[in-house]
């Protein structure tokens, strides 16, 4: 028997600035009711219509250039957010 799907509850988003800044009126931190990563970005996008396209593709996975951990755990669409979960939003760092 599959496990029920969780229940949204309030979790506290951190997002970098060069999203923000393409996203007027986005705030750095905010909260939101979610159960999953997934539900997260939704609920993003409801707020800032197209921040969901910056972060997931269409496959849908989280984006090669950004990194977005739960609870300082890397994440996938899929994972769950408890109540009170941490999430960071970041694009990932590359050099050679």
């Amino acid at each position: 028997m599959p496990e029920p799907a969780p229940l949204p509850g309030t979790v506290h988003i951190s997002l970098p600035a060069a999203l923000t800044a393409l996203f007027p009126g986005a705030p750095r931190e905010l909260e939101l009711d979610a159960a999953t990563v997934a539900e997260a970005l939704a609920a993003l996008d409801r707020r800032f219509p197209g921040m969901r396209d910056r972060l997931a593709d269409s496959t849908p996975r989280i984006r090669r250039h950004i990194n977005i951990f739960v609870d300082g755990e890397r994440a996938s669409l899929e994972t769950p957010l408890a109540p009170g979960a941490e999430v960071l939003v970041m694009t990932a760092i590359s050099g050679g």
